[in-house]
């Protein structure tokens, strides 16, 4: 049987500590005279929109006793933050929605809850910054809280919650940890292909050029889920040659179109600076990324049966005439 109690331990250490730090244990919650469930509750109706949202839910979702919540809707309703009614499809649901009053109660404790985190955040460098909010992500789709998690009543990330960043200090090194921990579980790679891609992004951020060779990071609500990068590649008959390199996905963000937007903004950016041509080398078996490249026009030019990263491969070279 596995010993879950040093994990137990250090999770609630940690629940103790960040309790601490947001400031949940004050008698009033953001130097306000509402709890934190009761701001909660408010969050929710505020949430639900101008219909507001029905009792039922509220308790459901924030798993409250039913005596609470009604208390708490008491004083809510006695200071004339929130309207009662019935649901329009059944009179035996009660409905709560907030008053204008309701509303600006619950925007100025929005805007100090923003000014607060905003103010724990500066103290932090951009990096740290964003290995919190990437961690915190991560900690939210393991325990199946995350608001972005997919669900059945829940849409996928569209396009426009992926973003495409420049890499900050701590990027490299996810792109070389990522491509070397998920190609040896799912190809079962092995170490030569981690330290293949550590040359190669060793190579570009040592030495690259800014005008016409570019990197990407790909991040879904401040989660870093893919990469790729544009580099300048030599040719023999002299035509100015683009390489898509180190294209990732990762697998909590297949399906979303994160390899689409990486591809596209590789080939964008390649004609823009005056490519002419671009290229990559990729290998047999990565079928996603072969849908890509060939609903793009990349074609295959070379093949070649090789060994390395401990396997039998096809080496496969692609092109497209930009």
């Amino acid at each position: 049987m596995v010993d879950l109690a040093p994990a137990v331990a250090a999770v609630r250490s940690f629940n103790r500590s960040y309790t601490k730090v947001i400031g949940v244990l004050e008698d009033g919650l953001l130097k306000s005279p509402y709890t934190l469930t009761e701001v909660r509750v408010l969050l929710e109706i505020a949430h639900a929109g101008p219909e507001g949202s029905t009792v039922v839910r509220i308790r459901e979702d924030l798993g409250l006793d039913p005596g609470y919540l009604s208390r708490i809707l008491a004083r809510f309703d006695s200071e004339g933050m929130v309207v009662k009614g019935r649901a329009a499809d059944d009179a035996r649901r009660g409905t709560v929605q907030l008053t204008e009053r309701g509303r600006g109660v619950f925007s100025g404790l929005d805007e100090r809850s923003s000014e607060q985190v905003g103010e724990w955040l500066s103290r932090l460098g951009a990096g740290d910054r964003g290995r919190l909010v990437e961690a915190m992500g991560q900690i939210g789709g393991l325990l199946g809280f995350a608001e972005n998690k997919a669900s059945a009543s829940q849409a996928p990330p569209s396009k426009a919650d992926v973003v495409l960043r420049a890499p900050r200090p701590g990027d490299y090194g996810w792109v070389v940890e990522r491509h070397g921990a998920l190609y040896a579980s799912e190809r079962d790679f092995d170490e030569t292909f981690e330290a293949d891609v550590a040359r190669i992004v060793a190579d570009y951020a040592g030495s690259h050029d800014a005008e016409r060779e570019a990197f990407w990071i790909a991040e879904v609500q401040g989660r870093r889920v893919g990469c790729v990068a544009c580099v300048r590649r030599p040719t023999e008959d002299g035509v100015d040659t683009a390489q898509l390199r180190i294209l990732l996905v990762d697998p909590s963000a297949r399906g979303f179109g994160v390899g689409r937007r990486l591809v596209d903004e590789c080939l964008e950016f390649a004609r823009k600076v005056g490519y002419q041509r671009m290229m990559l080398f990729t290998v047999d078996g990565l079928s996603s990324a072969h849908r890509i490249y060939r609903a793009r026009g990349f074609e295959i030019v070379r093949q070649e049966a090789v060994e390395m990263w401990g396997h039998h491969l096809v080496e496969q070279e692609w092109e497209l005439e930009l």
